[in-house]
């Protein structure tokens, strides 16, 4: 009949072979044996409940061991097939979540089934007989006689053992006792225990037993050698020390003649394989001798330990091949690029140096423009094309020196600086590692990073390079360092003299087109999952959002407006669609209304409306300046968030106004009988600079004459109250802008004639030039008409004089 078949019954005091369901707990590290008292913890719920429901019927409980403790919610597999039914004495609450119980072993019993229910485990078990033995009765009085002598033997290793405890075994004769009584007195593995436990032949099972005293007798007697080996060593009351010497004298019986320390004998070897020079192993190897005679588990150890693998993971003499071939740059330049024609000539002739002269070192670029015109992408593609591994570090907000530099190992969670830990992830010791953001970096209490960085990027120096964490020269000379910028102008002057600057202007309308075209599209309907037999986006929908949704000088923004079209297109597919189409018709259903208007100029010639041009950091704008002259008492109001430097043009203007105003047909006494309100659109962004000059004089002439201005034109330049027009910065920008804006003629100061050649092509072929040294020039390209300038003897204008000064005195 099987298992399943028997019929269930109550367990009371009845060791039959029928089965029996009863509460179960499952115990973790404890084996209880028949008639052994002993007592534990019971945190698990499911035990708690167990151990109640046995108080609630007959205080009856079957104990059986895991086979893995770690195991937290145990089932029938995770537990041993023997167990012991066992009477509970005595119960105490030790915790809200904890009890202690005292429990007395009654039999053995066979495992069916183990199983939990409402919360509480039981377990459906068949109690066990001992099996009746067939050896002889002298036998089993020779082998209770080995196992007092055996344990007899093992007591004396065992110092602390109760006498009891020792006054019991040797009094007892019985076998199947003999054997329970031992197994649960002697510290042995649970697996041992549980393996007697099994045994129902009581002579079988004190055999068991004996082999088990063996063991631990052979375990004992070898501890006693190493301690006395160990004592011979060391001197007195010295524990630390003592405990070493024990270690290394286990080390030994373990290894032989090898060396025990494997760990110091790695880092050994790491230090005579490494190239750093002979300074540098020795300092090592002495990091290595301050560890060997630390504790293992100390806090100091582990410090060195981090040292050590931070030292010898930095690649000493590792380098790559550079890739001197030109051409194959040039190919890989242009494969990831559109565009930036003058950037890849820089570039191309930066790898020429490299070829004709491999050991060049001291060349360090700072790629300069707005966000999302590639900087950091060039970087990357300079790095490809010439071989050498590539590494970012992002400078943006560091204002802790430490953190280019390092800090001292000897602080807690010390670390090196971000150059350190570049060279280690490039893992060679010439890549190109690209600084970026370089014109945000900040400084505090904590130091100055940027004058950190003067000894990274001057090639004279950073041949010996000192991280303080590691704290031994490191060569940096052979590093290609490529650094980034949006405002040069925020870059202290020391660091940016050791850099080459490439600008990077703004895009096109074109060169935005092509470059969505050509790689953005593909990128973002790749990331998507989105085919070409899925989606298609018509090329005047490029134009649109290069329009209608981003205004920016990079393509930043525009690559996200892609990848929404993407997701957009990528739900419909998900709801069943198979194919999108997007067109300029549709366009606002995937992304809204239009979020800006196109960049223009005004439709008509008005007076006192004119069109400046403006720099930022994220490339040139528009910026429309309006005047109004009212009737009043002189006073000057200006407006639109106006900076300091722009409203002294501002001054500047009126005065130049003021002493010219018979030329231009305006009242002598405006500047008492009018007031003026100057005002710069986009009220909201801060504005500043002299290069407004020009464009307040042109629009405050404008509108106390009633000449309208060229919608047509737009301007830049400083002026003096003499009415020079003095050179600015940030032309390519603001012709860009003007280009974009449709604007056909830009009047920009003569003085900036060599920047002219800057400017890209398709924005120089597409603009009309005005070249003026002085206001008069610029209002007669400006003002739709004039009337005769009147001839007059009052403080004539400096720009009507012929210059007596020499041509290389001349400004």
């Amino acid at each position: 009949m099987s298992v399943t078949e028997k019929k269930i019954e109550i367990f009371d005091d009845k060791y039959d072979d029928s089965v029996i369901r009863m509460p179960a707990v499952a115990l973790r590290g404890i084996v209880v044996f028949p008639h052994d008292v002993m007592h534990f913890d019971v945190g698990r719920k499911i035990s708690i409940n167990a151990m109640n429901a046995a108080m609630n019927k007959n205080r009856t409980v079957f104990l059986v061991p895991q086979t893995d403790i770690a195991v937290e919610e145990p089932t029938g597999k995770d537990v041993y097939k023997v167990g012991v039914i066992a009477r509970i004495r005595q119960v105490l609450k030790i915790s809200d979540d904890g009890i202690r119980v005292l429990v007395e072993g009654i039999t053995r019993a066979k495992l069916y089934n183990f199983e939990v229910e409402k919360s509480t485990s039981y377990a459906t078990v068949t109690p066990l007989k001992d099996k009746v033995s067939r050896a002889k009765s002298a036998y089993k009085e020779v082998l209770v006689r080995r196992v007092h002598e055996g344990f007899e033997k093992l007591s004396s290793f065992m110092p602390k053992m109760p006498k009891d405890i020792k006054n019991t075994v040797m009094s007892a004769n019985d076998p199947a006792f003999l054997a329970d009584y031992i197994a649960a007195s002697i510290p042995v593995p649970v697996d041992d225990k549980q393996y007697v436990l099994e045994q129902l032949n009581p002579v079988k099972r004190l055999e068991v037993v004996l082999d088990i005293i063996k063991r631990e007798l052979e375990i004992c007697e070898i501890d006693a050698v190493i301690s006395e080996k160990t004592h011979r060593n060391i001197e007195e009351n010295q524990r630390d020390y003592y405990l070493r010497e024990q270690m290394k004298v286990i080390s030994g019986e373990l290894y032989g003649d090898d060396d025990p320390d494997t760990e110091l004998r790695d880092y050994y070897e790491k230090i005579e394989k490494s190239a750093a020079d002979e300074k540098v192993k020795d300092l090592l190897k002495g990091e290595v001798n301050k560890l060997s005679k630390m504790p293992p588990g100390s806090h100091e150890a582990t410090v060195i330990r981090v040292y050590l693998d931070t030292c010898l993971d930095l690649p000493f003499g590792v380098k790559t091949n550079i890739n001197t071939d030109v051409l194959k740059a040039e190919k890989i330049l242009e494969k990831d690029h559109y565009g930036l024609k003058k950037v890849k000539e820089q570039i191309l002739e930066t790898i020429s140096v490299f070829a004709l002269k491999p050991d060049t070192k001291g060349h360090i670029i700072c790629l300069a423009g707005p966000p999302g015109v590639g900087k950091t992408s060039i970087a990357k593609s300079l790095a490809s094309s010439m071989g050498r591994n590539f590494e970012r570090v992002s400078l943006g907000g560091i204002h802790d020196e430490a953190e280019i530099r390092g800090h001292r190992k000897t602080y807690i969670g010390a670390m090196p600086g971000k150059i350190i830990k570049a060279i280690t992830a490039a893992g060679s010791q010439n890549p190109l590692i690209l600084l970026d953001e370089i014109d945000k970096l900040g400084s505090d209490y904590k130091g100055d990073p940027a004058s950190a960085l003067l000894e990274v990027l001057d090639s004279e120096q950073n041949n010996t390079f000192v991280d303080h964490y590691i704290d031994f020269p490191f060569d940096l000379s052979n590093v290609f360092f490529v650094t980034t910028a949006n405002n040069v102008q925020n870059i202290p002057a020391p660091l940016l003299d050791r850099m080459d600057i490439i600008e990077l202007p703004g895009y096109t309308a074109e060169d935005k087109f092509q470059i969505a075209k050509r790689h953005l599209i593909k990128k973002q309907m790749l990331a998507h999952g989105l085919t070409a037999a899925t989606l298609k986006i018509d090329d005047t929908v490029i134009g649109d959002l290069i329009s209608y949704y981003t205004r920016e000088a990079g393509v930043r923004r525009l690559e996200r407006e892609i990848a929404k079209l993407c997701r957009k297109a990528a739900r419909k597919l998900a709801e069943g669609e198979t194919k999108v189409k997007i067109t300029s018709k549709n366009l606002t259903e995937f992304l809204g209304k239009h979020k800006y208007t196109a960049e223009s100029i005004l439709p008509n010639s008005e007076v006192g409306i004119i069109n400046g041009l403006a720099w930022t950091a994220v490339g040139g704008e528009i910026m429309q300046l309006e005047v109004v002259a009212n009737e009043g008492t002189g006073k000057v109001e200006l407006t639109g968030s106006l900076g300091d430097v722009m409203k002294e043009s501002a001054l500047a203007a009126v005065s130049w106004v003021r002493s010219n105003a018979h030329s231009y047909n305006i009242d002598p006494d405006f500047y008492k009988n009018k007031d003026i309100h100057i005002h710069a659109t986009e009220a909201a962004v801060p504005k500043d600079g002299p290069s407004a000059g020009v464009t307040i004089t042109t629009a405050l002439v404008s509108a106390l004459s009633g000449l309208p201005i060229k919608n047509t034109v737009a301007m830049t330049g400083e002026v003096t109250i003499r009415g020079r027009v003095l050179p600015i910065g940030g032309l390519n920008e603001k012709t860009m802008a003007a280009y974009r804006a449709g604007v056909k003629t830009v009047i920009m100061p003569k003085l900036n004639e060599p920047d002219l050649q800057e400017i890209d092509p398709k924005v120089r072929d597409a603009l009309d030039f005005v070249l003026v040294s002085n206001v008069s020039e610029v209002l007669d390209a400006a003002l739709v008409q004039l009337p005769k300038k009147e001839k007059t003897t009052d403080l004539p204008p400096v720009y009507g004089r012929k210059s007596t000064l020499p041509a290389k005195a001349r400004p």
